[in-house]
Order: structure tokens, then C-alpha cells, then sequence
């Protein structure tokens, strides 16, 4: 009797354990990591990243300040921000802080483009010791392919506390309001003023020229 239940018992461990590793993901696989930028308006860099391969969504939100539960009437002291959902495994921190970089005026410390204030000055908020080393080395390459000294930049770079949503109106903008973003992203110059700070590595996460 006793050996019958040890033979239960054991195979009832091993089903078990079994069921556990088809279950759990493989980390190489899933690899799922955060990142949050200001950039000016949110719209604009929530469409522009959500496109990059490898990221899995894109939310507007605020963050970078001390207001509890902010809205869009009054997040005095936060900033516009997006929060990426990204695949490790797919694209790299580096990639999305290139193709942050050239997604803003990295020249422009009291805003972004047409929108000016604190609400909209660039910052890349981290989340720990790997990508605060990795946003400081930004600088210098954003700098280096720019032509710029270091201290001409104005992006600043913080440690991440917390993310508040933004308004159900704000998520996915772009796509659900197609012409009057167009005409917001054109008449606030954007991307002629890309253009004319990146050249033809506007909004791309290409390699650093240098």
C-alpha cells in the first residue's frame, strides 16, 4: 500500500512539474521590457513608435511629476509622456532610443516645436542602472551625429516613478483621427523641423553615423 502511494505521489509531481515547464515562457522568447520618453505632444511619439517592429503597444500617458492622478486640464509638473511595451528579443533599448532621438528637437529645452512649457520638454525616463548607461551613451552619439557639443542638447534624463494613462481620447489619436492629426503634425512643424536637424535619418532608428 505504502509503495502504491509513493508511486501516486511521485507521478502526480512529475505530471505537475511537466505541465509547469510546457507552461512557463521561454525567456529568450518572451521578453517582455518598458521604456518611457517625453517628447512634446504624446500623439506624435506614440504613432511614431508604435510602428517599430518588436514593439507590442504604445500608451500616452503622464509622468515626471508629483500631482496624483494628473489629467490633460491639470498635470502640473508632469510631462506628456509614452509608454513603449517592447520585445526584447525583437528590438533593443538602443534601437528605440535612436529612433526616439530622432523624433525630437533635442536642441529645444522649453518644448517641442509649436508646443512650448515644461508639459513638453524631452526627457528619457529610466527604469534602472542598464538603461540610465545606455540613455547617458545616447547623448554623446546623438551629439557626434549632430555636429553639436554635448551641451547644446537638452534632453534630460531621469529615473522613472510612475506612469498615469492618459484620457481614453488621447490613446491611438493618430489612427482614430486621422485628418485632424495630419493637419495638428504639419501646421506645429514637426517634420520639417526634423528634417532639418536630422536630415534623411529623420524618425529612424537607423545606426548612429559615428
Amino acid at each position: 500500500m505504502k509503495n502504491m502511494f509513493f508511486m501516486i505521489r511521485t507521478l502526480f509531481i512529475s505530471i505537475l512539474a511537466f505541465s509547469f515547464f510546457l507552461g512557463s515562457p521561454n525567456p529568450l522568447q518572451a521578453s517582455p521590457q518598458q521604456a518611457v520618453f517625453a517628447g512634446g505632444c504624446f500623439w506624435c511619439l506614440e504613432h511614431d513608435l508604435e510602428s517599430l517592429s518588436g514593439v507590442q503597444s504604445v500608451e500616452s500617458g503622464y509622468a515626471g511629476g508629483e500631482l496624483l492622478n494628473p489629467t490633460y486640464r491639470n498635470h502640473k509638473g508632469h510631462q506628456e509622456v509614452v509608454i513603449v511595451n517592447f520585445d526584447s528579443a525583437k528590438i533593443s533599448y538602443e534601437k528605440l532610443l535612436r529612433s526616439y532621438w530622432r523624433n525630437v528637437d533635442p536642441l529645444d529645452g522649453d518644448g517641442q516645436f509649436c508646443d512650448r512649457g515644461d508639459s513638453y520638454r524631452p526627457v528619457i525616463f529610466t527604469f534602472d542602472e542598464s538603461q540610465h548607461n545606455y540613455a547617458i551613451d545616447s547623448i554623446d552619439k546623438a551629439a557626434l551625429e549632430l555636429d553639436k557639443p554635448i551641451e547644446s542638447l537638452n534632453v534630460e534624463i531621469q529615473d522613472f516613478n510612475k506612469f498615469w494613462l492618459a484620457e481614453d481620447y488621447h490613446q491611438n489619436f493618430a489612427e482614430n483621427n486621422k485628418f485632424k492629426y495630419k493637419f495638428y503634425r504639419t501646421s506645429c512643424g514637426r517634420d520639417a523641423r526634423l528634417k532639418e536637424l536630422w536630415g534623411e535619418r529623420a524618425r529612424s532608428a537607423q545606426k548612429w553615423l559615428n
